[in-house]
């Protein structure tokens, strides 16, 4: 007699049965199939399938950038230090790495909080970037930005007055968010953004917000998606003071996810501990976890998978508490580091490498610019959208008015109206986007999120292909 199996759906954690990624979802699964349709010689009305899903720049046809490059090879074979036609200020940061290396060696694990050197690098950042001090023993690397905010949101599972715990997070959102909070058994707390207004933060919503999750729950923490990811929007100064007199008034922690701050290609960016400390006491001894990555900003590395959290003043027990949790990890990839380390001190003027990481910093922050212009113009010229400019960030997520009949085709198939067309999309230009539902959105409308990252000649392509589809897709559900 068969045995029933140890896992099932009725036994498994039930946190993880309501984990929704649409980034990785059901239209980058059927991209693959169509992909491998393509390969076997199925005729398809396109010759390629174009993931636009993700933003990762590299994938899409960034280059990588030399120095960082160059760090990584002669750290991981420190044979190639000889080499004549390595920059001295390649070998010199090679050497310092080195020397905090267990060894000499890259292979070897570091601290779980990471190399004391990249984490010294890191606050001496902060402090040139904000005019203030900060710590590296309050600097703590992972794999990914991603990593460390699910270490934080565990901070926070824990009943408060007998109400469950909550967390205030941005609509739309970067679904690693909400499926953290799913995994975690925490509650979610929705706040919508005004995209009338620009996508802007408006406080009379987290008022809302954090009036009816009360009810039921002790919310404990606001996420603050500075600039936005999808929306792109990057919050004022002024806006970003509201926002912490709010959580100050409510007490509440604040999760500051930064890491599109070196993509900004209109505006200035205000960090919420410099903002903080500005504000002066009360303020500037609040609760603060503020994230940054290597896997976006100029050097895009998503694969090497490196991150930082700034956590400037937690209580002793809560710190410790933390430091543990990261321990169970062991450490973030040294070669990660490697580049994060790049990315925090890169080449200075005078320096060898610094001519040519300057070239290739202003043509990457050049393609960015024209590309996010190029997509705000193009998509709100598209009849039935509407897109808000694009001060941040590398997505668009254009609003698309869908007709009725198309809301009634995709209930009878049992799919969100979104992923309806966005699946349409896909089958008819190839083109694989992700549904605004996978982010969330205000109730009756549509959106998706797409790139803005791909080559020019794909990128036009790709306009010129939502163009030519919604047309066509008005024609046929109106």
């Amino acid at each position: 007699m068969k045995l029933e199996q140890c896992l099932t759906e009725k036994t498994v954690n039930q946190n993880l049965l309501s984990i929704q990624y649409a980034v990785r979802g059901p239209v980058l699964e059927r991209a693959v199939q169509i992909e491998k349709e393509l390969e076997k010689g199925v005729s398809k009305p396109f010759k390629r399938v174009v993931r636009a899903n993700i933003g990762d720049a590299h994938a899409l046809g960034q280059k990588p950038f030399t120095f960082i490059r160059q760090v990584l090879a002669l750290v991981a074979c420190p044979e190639l230090m000889t080499s004549p036609s390595i920059p001295e200020d390649v070998k010199e940061r090679v050497k310092e790495i080195l020397e905090d290396c267990i060894k000499g060696s890259a292979g070897a694990y570091s601290p779980s909080g990471g190399l004391s050197l990249v984490r010294r690098r890191v606050a001496q950042y902060l402090h040139e970037r904000d005019g203030v001090s900060a710590a590296s023993e309050h600097v703590y690397l992972g794999a990914g930005a991603s990593d460390l905010v699910k270490t934080v949101l565990s901070l926070f599972v824990h009943d408060v007055d007998g109400k469950p715990p909550s967390v205030m997070i941005p609509i739309p959102q970067y679904p690693l968010f909400s499926g953290t909070i799913s995994e975690l058994g925490l509650r979610q707390a929705n706040y919508y953004l005004d995209e009338e207004n620009s996508w802007a933060l408006m406080i009379q919503e987290l008022e809302r917000c954090w009036r009816e999750a009360s009810v039921d729950s002790h919310v404990r923490a606001l996420v603050v998606i500075n600039p936005g990811n999808p929306t792109g929007q990057v919050l004022t100064r002024e806006n970003i003071e509201e926002i912490i007199r709010f959580a100050y008034d409510h007490d509440l922690f604040i999760l500051a996810d930064e890491v599109y701050q070196e993509n900004i290609i209109s505006k200035t960016f205000h960090s919420f501990k410099k903002v903080m400390h500005e504000m002066g006491a009360p303020y500037s001894s609040m609760e603060l976890a503020s994230f940054s990555t290597s896997s976006k900003g100029w050097a895009a590395e998503c694969g090497l998978r490196a991150g930082y959290v700034e956590l400037p003043r937690l209580a002793p027990r809560v710190r410790a508490a933390f430091e543990a949790s990261r321990a169970l990890q062991q450490c973030p990839s040294v070669l990660g580091q490697c580049a994060l380390d790049c990315i925090m001190r890169p080449p200075r003027a005078g320096e060898a490498s610094f001519p040519r990481w300057s070239r290739e910093r202003a043509a990457v922050r050049r393609a960015l610019a024209e590309r996010a212009n190029a997509a705000a113009r193009a998509l709100g010229a598209i009849p039935g959208y509407s897109c808000n400019p694009i001060d941040g960030a590398v997505f668009a997520f254009p609003r698309v008015e869908l007709p009725a009949r198309a809301q009634i085709a995709a209930a009878e198939l049992n799919v969100s109206a979104d992923e309806f067309y966005c699946l349409r999309l896909l089958e008819e230009t190839g083109i694989c986007v992700v549904p605004g539902s996978g982010f969330g959105q205000l109730p009756g409308t549509f959106h998706f999120r797409t790139t803005i990252l791909h080559q020019r000649e794909e990128f036009e392509h790709m306009m010129e292909s939502f163009r030519r589809f919604h047309i066509d897709f008005l024609r046929k559900y109106s």
